[in-house]
């Protein structure tokens, strides 16, 4: 359709060719100006030729005349000659010395003028030969034009003669002729107005439309198609305008819902995208990136990104990866507001559609969660073979002494069946303690708790009734500090099981006569538990790490006690269980106090 339009318009639009017509008749008259320019120039240099001719043969005419003045020992006596014969001549008149010393001047007292050896024309007739110059006049303040001749007097140079005549004097010679070159010039400026005006009208129409097209298509309204102006050089342009419109709408179109669909998955992706060039400089970033360094995408284009990480590791792998090209990937330590992160970084390079490496592109993954997991993971495993080995070992041994001896002596078989049996027990705490964990961090257990309006008071009481005897044996005392009842939501049978392991291992690290003391009460929402105790106490290093599995202060006496390792740990998860959390309060030999912080009202766990 397009090129059916094209060939309907070429039938009826005139050539280029027609229009170049009037456009080289405009040139044709700018030309004849240009030459009557030339000739008005050529005209008054012709006219200053003819006045340094005129002012070298007066000068010679004069120089007979003048030479005893170069050779009188008073020469001041030249300027009255020099002024008649200036007036008669009607030329300045100058008299010069060998050593640029005016003698005399027609117009000026000769005494008052400098030193003329440095004027142009005057050097040149000194150096022998005849000096013109056509400059202005600090003496007389006007334009002129200067002949200077040297005066020979028997074979040797006496002085020069210098003739001078205002360069105004000549622009009169010329207002006669400039008149009639004016008034040529101004009908030829005439005629090319008239000229332009008309091109200018035929031209300047289509192309105003056409630029009214391309303006709109440059602010991206590519609806607009240009009407064909009747040139058919601008036809041929609108035409490919309007396909040139129709395809950059396409185009952009395309690229933009491209864009869009790159931003979306870069937008939604977990890790971290950063584009940077070949210098380090960032070209583009994602929300993923950007939150690591806590900032939006657009404040960081541009910059250097070792001035964003300000990490010598992270530098170093970018710089490698730029210099190299070659995939790489690494786990980067990043410290950034008092904290550090992990980073699992990639590299791949960025090349243009020639294979020349543009930059890199970098894909980071916050891995900080997951080696802590993976830390927690090794460490669980290990310690739960340590504990679970050293029973055994006692078992195994003490089982093979006797199947191999026969152990005849019954009072020394029981010894080691009650060793065997203790070591059972051990083992089946330990069993028993790991399902319980298990079940606190499984989702589906946390929402079967049996949740419904716990009163702490009942709850510590039956701890202490469950860990009394446990105490007595030692001669520790649990005391109750408990005044109006303090609710919560809960699940009344593990927060139960939580305050028994928190008086169990009070009692276990107690001295002998001491006091335990079990309190409830409430705090910013929460409804808590504490029990004090008045033991050996944890160094302060210590506190941070005192839920976690098999984490013991004193490992050996811990194990002396019959623990798991388990007992806190089990108290974190039930606390979290709940909503809640725990806190550990101690000091080397002044006691410990635990305590469990709950959830006062049923929204709150929801």
């Amino acid at each position: 359709m397009e090129a059916g339009k094209e060939e309907g318009h070429s039938g009826k639009n005139r050539p280029l060719a027609w229009f170049l017509f009037w456009s080289y008749l405009l040139i044709a008259l700018l030309c004849v100006a240009g030459v009557a320019w030339y000739s008005w120039s050529v005209m008054k240099h012709y006219y200053i030729d003819q006045a340094r001719d005129m002012l070298k043969a007066r000068a010679l005419i004069l120089e007979e005349e003048l030479k005893p003045f170069l050779m009188d020992d008073s020469p001041l006596s030249a300027d009255p000659q020099l002024r008649k014969l200036g007036q008669l001549h009607s030329t300045r008149i100058t008299l010069i010395s060998l050593s640029g010393k005016v003698i005399g001047d027609s117009q000026e007292a000769s005494w008052q003028m400098d030193n003329h050896a440095a004027r142009p024309e005057v050097a040149a007739a000194l150096e022998g030969g005849t000096g013109v110059s056509t400059r202005y006049s600090n003496t007389v303040q006007k334009h002129m034009v200067y002949v200077a001749l040297p005066i020979q007097h028997e074979g040797g140079m006496i002085g020069v003669l210098r003739m001078a005549i205002p360069v105004t004097a000549l622009d009169e010679a010329l207002k006669a002729m400039s008149g009639r070159i004016l008034l040529g010039a101004f009908f030829i400026l005439l005629l090319a107005a008239g000229v332009s005006m008309m091109v200018s009208t035929l031209l300047a129409r289509p192309l105003q439309a056409l630029t009214r097209g391309a303006t709109r298509y440059a602010r991206g309204d590519f609806s607009l198609r240009l009407a064909h102006p009747a040139p058919k050089e601008l036809a041929r342009l609108a035409l490919a305008m309007n396909q040139m419109a129709a395809q950059l709408f396409e185009r952009i179109s395309t690229i933009t819902r491209q864009k869009n669909e790159m931003e979306a998955v870069l937008s939604s992706m977990m890790e971290g995208v950063i584009a940077v060039d070949k210098k380090g400089l960032i070209i583009s970033m994602n929300q993923a990136a950007a939150r690591l360094f806590g900032r939006q995408p657009a404040a960081f284009t541009g910059l250097l990104l070792e001035s964003v990480t300000r990490n010598k590791d992270f530098s170093r792998f970018v710089q490698e990866g730029l210099e190299s090209g070659v995939f790489k990937e690494a786990d980067i330590t990043l410290y950034m507001g008092g904290s550090s992160k992990i980073l699992h970084t990639r590299n791949v390079a960025l090349h243009d559609s020639d294979g020349a490496q543009l930059g890199m592109l970098l894909v980071i993954n916050d891995v900080t969660r997951l080696r802590s997991l993976e830390n927690m993971r090794r460490d669980f495993v290990s310690n739960v073979s340590h504990e679970i080995r050293t029973p055994l070992t006692a078992i195994k041994g003490f089982v093979e002494t006797l199947v191999n001896d026969g152990l005849e002596d019954k009072d020394q078989s029981g010894r080691f069946l009650e060793i065997v049996l203790r070591h059972v027990d051990r083992l089946n705490n330990i069993v028993e303690d790991l399902l319980a964990l298990s079940r606190m961090e499984h989702e589906d257990a946390r929402k079967k708790l049996s949740m419904q309006p716990c009163n702490l008071n009942q709850v510590v009481q039956a701890a202490r009734s469950i860990c009394l005897q446990k105490a007595a044996a030692k001669q520790i005392s649990i005391t109750l500090a408990t005044g109006e009842p303090v609710m919560a939501f809960a699940d009344c049978n593990l927060v139960e099981q939580a305050v028994v392991n928190l008086l169990d291992n009070a009692i276990k690290y107690s001295n002998p006569g001491s006091i335990i003391t079990l309190s409830t009460g409430s705090d910013e929402g929460y409804s808590t538990i504490c029990c004090e105790d008045q033991g050996i106490g944890i160094a302060s290093e210590h506190l941070p790490r005192v839920f976690e599995r098999f984490y013991r202060v004193d490992k050996a006496r811990s194990r002396q006690m019959g623990g798991t390792g388990l007992g806190l740990a089990i108290v974190k998860h039930i606390a979290q269980a709940h909503g809640g959390f725990v806190k550990a309060q101690s000091e080397l030999g002044r006691g410990s106090v635990f305590s469990i912080h709950l959830p006062a009202r049923q929204e709150e766990t929801a």
